[in-house]
């Protein structure tokens, strides 16, 4: 088993964190000072809370899980000894490679340095270290705990057994890892996320409907079948004839846009960020914030529950 080290404890790093335990791996994990560590055992203990609260753990299994994580303010503490290391810092190439010169005078050549960015290629991330075989992107959607998909995302020099190493990890937190095997920007995810997101905005901008039907027809049609059948297995089901029948005349009508539309610029030039503003395409009190987001949790954790009895 591999000696888990995580650096940076903000939502995602407790959050995988938090999955590594739960599976029965030991964990440290580095936050920059005191008050990073507070809060990310605050973020903790409240994601177990839900956990018990929703019966996907017990309260002894809980307290088991956090037993497993070490939190620390020491890098050379957390790295030394580590065998498999995730980092989990801001989206910053220079911080990231300032931090990964840090981290290979600390650890053993053998050790493998995984990121969990969302859209730096491994390439890029991994200039100017010693050991790039040894350099390989995990990343983990959010929240990291309940979402069950790792995208992984090899380098030009990354070797195969750090590609296995990686894959026998995270089956073993039992998540469901797939391998990108080429760098393309915003892995597989964003790309297919980014593209649904893009032909929503241009409906909405044409005023074709209103934002509550947009999100209506993802939610009451294809987002119910979506975690059962992915889009290519879909065609397979509805027949491949009918769908490239459909391609070859809607495909030219579909958004080109290379850039945000006119509804999403104007919102964010006027501040308007969403749940985290108050405001954006919908209205964010708290009430609505923490209804919805309770909502969206407590889906994802029926589907987790589903997972683990298959």
């Amino acid at each position: 088993m591999e000696k888990l080290s995580i650096i940076g404890c903000g939502t995602m790093g407790h959050s995988i964190a938090l999955s590594a335990a739960w599976a029965g791996i030991e964990v440290q994990v580095y936050g920059m000072n005191e008050q990073d560590l507070e809060t990310a055992d605050k973020g903790l203990h409240n994601k177990l809370t839900v956990m018990i609260h929703n019966e996907l753990i017990s309260e002894v299994e809980g307290e088991e899980i956090r037993r497993r994580i070490a939190f620390s303010t020491s890098l050379e503490k957390v790295v030394k000894e580590a065998t498999f290391i995730i980092e989990v810092i801001p989206e910053n190439i220079q911080m990231k490679r300032e931090l990964y010169k840090e981290i290979e005078e600390m650890c053993s050549n053998n050790t493998v340095l995984a990121s969990n960015t969302s859209g730096f290629a491994p390439t890029a991330l991994a200039e100017g270290t010693e050991y790039p075989n040894r350099f390989i992107v995990t990343h983990f959607w959010n929240p990291g705990h309940l979402i069950p998909l790792v995208e992984v995302v090899k380098g030009e020099k990354t070797d195969q057994e750090t590609i296995e190493r990686t894959m026998n990890l995270l089956n073993e937190m039992n998540k469901k890892p797939i391998l990108i095997n080429k760098e393309v920007p915003g892995f597989i995810g964003n790309r297919l996320q980014y593209a649904l997101f893009r032909e929503a905005q241009s409906l909405l901008d044409e005023g074709v409907a209103t934002k509550e039907d947009i999100d209506a027809a993802v939610t009451y049609s294809i987002g119910r079948r979506l975690p059962i059948t992915g889009p290519l297995m879909t065609a397979d089901m509805g027949g491949l004839d009918v769908f490239a029948a459909i391609s070859n005349y809607l495909f030219e009508d579909l958004s080109n846009e290379n850039k945000s539309g006119t509804h999403l610029s104007n919102l964010v030039e006027q501040k308007k960020f969403g749940d985290k503003s108050g405001e954006g395409f919908y209205k964010w009190d708290q009430e609505t914030s923490e209804t919805r987001n309770a909502e969206r949790e407590k889906t994802l954790i029926h589907f987790l529950k589903n997972d683990r009895k298959e």
